[in-house]
């Protein structure tokens, strides 16, 4: 296990600045996810790090050493890449024992090591075998092998199940997951997929444009946005943004929300939201998951932080585990994550409860949380 450190890393392509000032210290045993839309600069700073692209400016350390200007063999960094990068003419066995071989590890300890990872990676049966009569995720997990039987102190990942199917990609993913459970290992792992982010990662870096727009845990990063790119981007479906004024109803700070023909809906909120006091009289960015939209009953309506409000129904989408509406309240497409078989139709105007502790609010200007 190792520390990583990255200090005011930036990259620049001629005129081009790709990465700005990016800053993210891991300790040991952390499983640190870069996570954002593409061209956001997360393979570049994955490439930085392994030492394959050199920083326009900054620091990299490993362990409190830096290695900012050291070779890639030299940083004790071993890397899995998107396209497995296996040697087509050598079995699965030769190729997990070929980085051992470069470093001239003994033949007997070369051969165990195969043993030990091809275990823990359940490819015993495959050792013989060559990558073309290899499953995907089979090449996979060899990669993945070549890469343990290092036992380097930093793992990097780049995209690793972007090739697979959807159920092996769930399935590869739980294994990645096991993997770091069991060996407490240090790991980068870039991905654009939110989903991977918010199952494997200890923290996640969220990226936009090379720059880090938020880096925290998963709790944090879904339930607490540091902006509404991450509230938009993490999350499935996105999280419901609409924009309200924030009002005072007898002594209750509110939200006013504009339906488009004059009138307005009012949602009185509760006084752990006394810091919107300051907005008094402007628009502040409403923002609340669909997981938090249900349809009334009577255990939910008499919860003190639930708020009924009437939307009607303009899609609806069973997915089987649950049914994903969505509804149009104040001229806003909100989804909803509603239970399964439920008896709803097109057009239908309902009751729904809205659970405030799921509320959050974004400054208009600014577009960052408001706490």
């Amino acid at each position: 296990m190792s520390s990583l450190e990255l200090i005011s890393i930036k990259k620049s392509f001629g005129p081009v600045n790709i990465l700005h000032d990016v800053s993210i210290a891991l300790t040991d045993g952390e499983f640190l996810v870069l996570v954002g839309p593409s061209g956001c600069g997360k393979s570049t700073l994955m490439n930085i790090i392994a030492g394959l692209e050199e920083p326009t400016g900054g620091l990299l350390r490993l362990d409190g050493t830096d290695i900012t200007q050291v070779a890639p063999a030299e940083r004790d960094i071993a890397m899995v890449f998107q396209s497995y990068a296996l040697y087509p003419n050598m079995t699965v066995a030769k190729n997990i024992e070929f980085p051992l071989q470069m470093r001239k590890v003994d033949k007997s300890k070369r051969a165990a090591r195969v043993q030990s990872v091809a275990k823990l990676l359940q490819i015993e049966h495959l050792l013989e075998r060559k990558p073309r009569q290899l499953s995907g995720g089979q090449r996979q997990r060899v990669a993945i092998g070549r890469a343990l039987a290092r036992e380097p102190k930093l793992y990097l990942f780049d995209e690793p199940l972007s090739n697979l199917d959807a159920q092996l990609r769930l399935d590869m993913r739980t294994e990645i997951k096991k993997l770091h459970q069991r060996l407490k290992s240090t790991i980068v792992y870039v991905t654009h997929d939110q989903i991977e982010a918010m199952t494997l990662a200890t923290r996640i870096a969220v990226m936009k444009g090379g720059v880090v727009q938020q880096l925290g845990t998963p709790h944090e990063v879904y339930n607490r946005p540091a902006n509404t790119f991450v509230a938009g981007f993490m999350g499935s479906p996105r999280m419901n943004l609409a924009k309200a004024v924030v009002a005072d109803a007898a002594g209750t700070i509110s939200l006013e929300f504009q339906t488009g023909n004059g009138k307005k809906i009012t949602l009185p909120l509760s006084d752990q939201f006394s810091y919107l006091e300051r907005f008094l009289g402007k628009e502040v960015i409403a923002g609340i998951r669909p997981e938090a939209i249900n349809l009334p009953t009577p255990s939910l309506e008499h919860k003190e932080l639930q708020r009924l409000f009437m939307a009607k129904i303009e899609v609806i989408e069973p997915t089987g585990a649950d049914t994903q509406a969505v509804v149009n309240f104040a001229g806003y497409e909100f989804t909803a994550t509603l239970g399964p078989d439920l008896a709803l139709s097109l057009g239908q105007e309902t009751q729904f409860t809205v659970d405030l502790t799921k509320l959050v609010c974004f400054d208009v200007s600014t577009e960052m949380l408001i706490a």
